[in-house]
């Protein structure tokens, strides 16, 4: 919250700190009713013309305009395509546990829209479907888990380009296995990702020209080969395809190891369509630092503007 707004709350209510007062010394239970009972006021004061005036400035509640059935269709075509790949396609709640992103992906609370009930609505989908791995795997299952999602994102950040609503539909793959030894898992499990975006975009959508870019993260060894032999698998898996690595290693608390970044070429003009690499969600929540993890997300609703012109 800004300093400056937090500081008038604290004159207007004559509780100084009362943010933290809050945060740290009622329950989750005892906020969460404390909440439930001034939303539930405050609702009961609105009248219908206030909540249109709401309606008409909340720019998070707007609808987006495109044709509903088409960007269904286009979903269905990926959703399909990763199902077929052997990704199990998974129905996320609309909302998640309060502080998916924020807690095992370091993203700040403030680009989530937080809701009561101790949940939040949902930011990025491959939060919560690490959740789901990781129940997954605490109910007992072993094994290499590959899991889907076609899901609409909702982000609290303000976007530069007035064109681009606060939420917007995304392609997600998530991969989970655990440690097997000389990067197997990493270098399978990239050109599995890359390999199906590629394939989908050029057989699903008609897209014909790539480029990977590969980044160097931190959280492995400095001194480690993998985005050596990252780079090296996917040369020869991905034939035809540029293959880049950044110059310019750069820290990153999100990614582990790798991330990649999936460009496209359409009308001369090259665009970022796909993101992904390694995080150590699952070694977090499940307290083993052999497990593993490879999420990715596709911009289809950005894929279904740029093909009819509305980028």
């Amino acid at each position: 919250m800004n300093a400056v707004v937090l500081k008038m709350i604290e004159r207007k209510t004559g509780v100084p700190g009362i943010a933290a007062l809050l945060a740290d010394r009622l329950s989750g239970s005892e906020l969460n009713s404390l909440l439930l009972e001034v939303y539930g006021r405050r609702s009961e004061k609105m009248q219908p013309a206030e909540l249109l005036a709401q309606y008409r400035l909340n720019r998070l509640v707007h609808p987006s305009g495109l044709d509903k059935i088409a960007l269904l269709e286009s979903g269905l075509v990926a959703l399909r395509f990763f199902r077929e790949r052997g990704f199990l396609p998974v129905e996320l709640s609309p909302v998640a546990v309060f502080g998916s992103c924020s807690v095992i992906a370091a993203v700040s609370q403030d680009k989530v829209v937080s809701a009561s009930r101790n949940t939040e609505v949902v930011a990025d989908a491959t939060n919560s479907l690490a959740l789901h791995i990781a129940d997954v795997r605490k109910a007992g299952e072993d094994g290499p888990l590959r899991f889907c999602t076609v899901h609409r994102h909702v982000r609290a950040q303000r976007f530069a380009d007035k064109r681009y609503l606060p939420h917007f539909m995304i392609g997600c793959m998530v991969s989970a296995d655990r440690d097997r030894g000389s990067y197997g898992f990493e270098c399978e499990g990239l050109a599995e990702h890359v390999g199906n975006y590629i394939d989908l975009l050029r057989d699903g959508y008609g897209v014909g020209e790539f480029r990977l870019l590969l980044k160097k993260r931190g959280g492995y060894d400095e001194r480690s080969p993998l985005i050596g032999r990252v780079e090296a698998f996917l040369r020869d898996r991905l034939k035809g395809v540029v293959v880049d690595q950044e110059e310019a290693p750069v820290e990153s608390s999100y990614y582990k190891g790798v991330q990649f970044k999936l460009y496209i070429a359409v009308n001369g003009v090259e665009w970022e369509i796909a993101d992904g690499g390694f995080v150590d969600w699952t070694q977090q929540l499940l307290g083993n630092r052999k497990e593993r993890l490879l999420i990715s997300g596709i911009g289809l609703e950005f894929l279904f503007k740029m093909q009819r012109g509305l980028t």
